[in-house]
């Protein structure tokens, strides 16, 4: 006999660490049946028991519920606006920077930050840091090699000054590598660390119910110093920020207030 979709969630919860009851639940469950589907399981007993004793599998499904998509200065208009506040606003403002790269996938988002930084000679507090809750995944971003494709926004004389190609791939230089920490850590459930002048998490905050998603907002303000920027994703929105403590500065960057 089958579980349901709650027996489901708790025994990924039980036996993964991860909460599934705060993701929307159509979607998550369409997501769920497809990658069941495509793993030869007929039901979610079935898939508990090929994710407990083949790894593969595990990864599989890791890797498609927590939605590791992700490029180099993914929406690069937006990265632009994102840069120059650093620039112009939080470095003249704080001097060295705090900053977080949150649900940061195969790491292209925080290297880009760090390139970033190296090229506009931000001062940093401490090395980025870049958290997922996949640790396989992040095992992927501390390797630092990525496809062309992932290089799409990627200027050619910044291929060449921070990337080094080998068999078709491309190999992150390690003195961008070395401004990056990577954690393990999950946003539902894993304490928050606080005094960062600037948090950037795209595109992920979609992916959950309301209450989960204002509850996350909440606690990224929270982990902000004042005037700290929180970058979000271009399909996410913040309703009522200043109900939060956020003052929105652009399309897509708060600040705290």
């Amino acid at each position: 006999m089958d579980v349901n979709f709650d027996e489901f969630y708790q025994w990924v919860k039980d036996n993964l660490g991860i909460e599934l009851a705060a993701y929307k639940e159509k979607q998550l469950q369409r997501r769920i049946l497809s990658v069941m589907r495509n793993s030869g399981a007929k039901t979610l007993l079935d898939y508990t028991t090929m994710i407990s004793h083949q790894p593969q599998i595990k990864s599989e499904f890791l890797d498609y519920i927590t939605i590791n998509v992700t490029e180099f200065f993914r929406n690069p208009d937006l990265f632009r606006e994102f840069e120059n506040q650093l620039v112009e606003q939080l470095s003249p403002q704080f001097g060295r920077l705090k900053i977080w790269s949150a649900a940061c996938s195969v790491g292209a988002e925080p290297y880009s930050l760090a390139i970033l930084v190296d090229k506009r000679q931000i001062k940093l507090k401490e090395r980025i840091l870049a958290t997922d809750i996949d640790h396989p995944i992040l095992g992927k971003a501390k390797a630092g090699i990525y496809k062309e494709s992932e290089l799409k926004n990627v200027s050619a004389a910044d291929r060449l000054a921070y990337f080094k190609v080998k068999e078709d791939v491309y190999h992150l230089a390690p003195q961008i590598k070395q401004n990056v920490l990577f954690k393990q850590h999950d946003l539902l459930q894993s304490p928050f660390d606080s005094e960062f002048h600037a948090i950037i998490c795209r595109n992920v905050t979609i992916y959950f119910k309301n209450d989960a998603r204002d509850n996350l907002y909440r606690k990224f303000h929270d982990a902000l110093v004042p005037g700290g920027l929180f970058f979000t994703g271009a399909t996410e929105t913040i309703n009522n920020p200043e109900s939060i403590g956020f003052k929105k500065i652009s399309t897509f960057i708060y600040q705290k207030q």
